[in-house]
C-alpha cells in the first residue's frame, strides 16, 4: 500500500514537473508564427501526426513494456528543441486520449519518453556544432544517426529502471521482455533517423531548422 502511494506521488510530481517544463518551453515559442506561417503549421502538426501514427505501431507482451520507433532525433533536428517538444507532446497527448497510454503515466512518459531523448539529441547537436568541424557527414552521423541510437537506448533504460523501482515487474521480466530488445532497436532507430535527415537535407533543406547550407556545404 505504501509502495503504491509512493509511486502515485512520483507520477504526480512527474506530471507537475512536466507542466512546468511545458510552460517555460511554450513561453519561448512564437505561436503567432504557427498561426500565420503555413509551412510552420505543416511541419509542426504534420510531424505530430507522423509521430502519432508511428507510435501507434508497437509491440510488447506486458503492459507498459512496449517497443516502438521514436524518430525524436530527426524531429529535433527538423524543428529545433522547443517545437520538437511541442510536436511530440501533441502526439503523446493523442495517444493518451485514444487509450494507448495510461493517463496516470502522462508526466512520466513526457519526461522519459519525450524530453530526455530530445534534450540528448539537441545537446549532442549543440556540442558538435560548436566543437567539431562543420561537415555534412558530421551532421548526418553525429547529429542524427548516433543520437537516434542513444536516444532510444536512454528511453528504454530509463523506463526499465522506472518499472523496476515501481515494483510492477520483476527485473527478470523487464530484462527478458524489454531491456534485451534495446540492442535490437539501436541500429534500426539510428538508420531511421539518419535516413530521414539525409533525405530532408537533399530534397528539402529549407525544412530542417538546424541545417545551414553555407556552413555544411559551401566551401570556404
Amino acid at each position: 500500500m505504501e509502495q503504491t502511494a509512493y509511486f502515485t506521488d512520483i507520477q504526480t510530481v512527474a506530471g507537475l514537473l512536466s507542466l512546468a517544463i511545458c510552460y517555460f518551453v511554450s513561453k519561448k515559442l512564437i505561436f503567432s508564427q504557427l498561426i500565420s506561417d503555413k509551412k510552420c503549421q505543416h511541419l509542426v502538426f504534420g510531424s505530430a501526426a507522423c509521430l502519432f501514427i508511428l507510435w501507434m505501431f508497437r509491440t510488447g507482451i506486458y503492459d507498459g513494456l512496449n517497443v516502438h520507433f521514436l524518430w525524436l532525433s530527426a524531429l529535433t533536428l527538423l524543428l529545433g528543441f522547443r517545437w520538437a517538444i511541442f510536436s511530440a507532446s501533441l502526439a503523446l497527448l493523442g495517444l493518451t486520449v485514444f487509450g494507448k497510454e495510461n493517463i496516470d503515466m502522462l508526466g512520466v512518459n513526457f519526461l522519459l519518453g519525450v524530453l530526455a531523448p530530445i534534450a540528448l539529441t539537441y545537446g549532442i547537436y549543440s556540442l558538435t556544432f560548436h566543437k567539431l568541424p562543420r561537415h555534412i557527414f558530421t551532421y548526418i552521423f553525429l547529429c542524427a544517426f548516433f543520437p537516434g541510437a542513444l536516444a532510444i537506448g536512454l528511453k528504454m533504460l530509463a523506463f526499465s529502471g522506472y518499472f523496476y523501482f515501481d515494483d510492477v515487474y520483476s527485473w527478470q521480466i523487464i530484462e527478458n521482455n524489454y531491456l534485451l530488445l534495446t540492442t535490437l532497436m539501436l541500429f534500426p532507430e539510428a538508420m531511421f533517423n539518419g535516413m530521414t535527415i539525409t533525405l530532408l537535407i537533399i530534397y528539402k533543406p529549407e525544412w530542417v531548422y538546424t541545417f545551414y547550407d553555407k556552413l555544411y556545404l559551401d566551401k570556404p
